[in-house]
This record gives structure tokens, sequence and C-alpha cells, in this order.
């Protein structure tokens, strides 16, 4: 099975980008890859510099990554309630090309955030969007407190009723893909 992790987020740092591959290192014999969003800048969208620019090579690039994918896993970063800016350009972009970025694939979305909220709301905005991104959600789980939840040194999770959440979510993917063969 092949996954893709990424964090929805450009911090180079990213507490979303660790949970994300916590998360894919779970599942037995997957081949996981990740990516950097940074990887994937592109000048703002609009009308004006789409007809100007057409489709960036980012865009179908990132395009190509989700569809060489089995199954997706992502964990939003939080930015005013919302998704960060950088993940949103690179949705309006790459969504020109295919308006179901995911390809209706299994898909998991995460979120963290180092206080209480757990960066609930943009993990709900993520959700309600997955029928237009074309994401095809197995589950969804948010983790606060980041830090006080997850052990950095270690990669994992250290609070028992997230880590079962969490698993929960793996096993809800991995129940459901049929990974392709490639010839």
């Amino acid at each position: 099975m092949k996954i893709l992790a990424f964090a929805a987020s450009n911090n180079k740092s990213s507490i979303n980008q660790r949970l994300a591959l916590y998360t894919a290192n779970l599942i037995d014999n997957a081949k996981v890859e990740t990516l950097n969003i940074n990887d994937y800048e592109m000048p703002i969208f609009s009308d004006e510099r789409e007809a100007q620019l057409g489709q960036p090579k980012e865009a179908k690039a990132f395009f190509n990554k989700l569809a060489e994918a089995d199954a997706i896993i992502v964990s939003f970063a939080e930015h005013n309630g919302t998704f960060t800016a950088a993940f949103k350009n690179l949705y309006d972009w790459t969504s020109r090309i295919n308006k179901s970025i995911f390809g209706n694939k299994p898909t998991i979305f995460l979120a963290t955030s180092p206080g209480p909220s757990g960066a609930q709301s943009v993990l709900r905005a993520a959700v309600e969007s997955a029928p237009f991104m074309g994401a095809d959600i197995k589950d969804s789980v948010s983790i606060p407190n980041f830090f006080n939840n997850f052990d950095t040194e270690n990669n994992r999770l250290i609070n028992p009723k997230f880590e079962t959440k969490i698993k929960h979510a793996v096993a809800q993917l991995t129940n459901s893909v049929v990974p392709v063969v490639y010839k």
C-alpha cells in the first residue's frame, strides 16, 4: 500500500507533519511517502494569473503525487480558524487541474495545535470540504495540546486516548484500501 502523508502547513518544523508521519508509520507493510508543501509554492491564485501562467508545474506535480497514492493522510494546521494560506493556495491551483484533487482515495484528516482546541475549526472545515476535494474520509482526529500528548523525542503519542483514536483511524483506512498494482 502506498501512503502519501503530509501537513497542510508550510512551517518547516510542523507538528502537523510529525502527526501525519506518525500516523502513516502505524500502517504495516506500507510504503510511506511524504512531501513538503513549500516545494509547491506558487503565486497567489487568481483568474488573471491563471490566464497568464496556465497551470503551474508545481500544481501538476502536487496533483501527480496525490494520484500516485493508494491512500492519503493530511494533518491540517490552523491559521485564524481555517486553512493555512499556503495550503489554500496550493488547493486553489491544483483544483483547476481537477476539482477532486484527492481522487476519491481513502483519506484520514488530522489536525493538531499546541493549544487546547487541537485545530478543530480547520479540521471541521476540511471534513466539510472533503466532498469538493474528492477525499473519501475514513476518519478524522484532532489532537489538542500537542506537546502534552506527543513525545517529540521518541516521535510517538503518549496519551492512550488519542493513540486509540489514531489507531482506529488507521484501521478504518487500511480496511478500505485496495492497493493498485503497477506494471
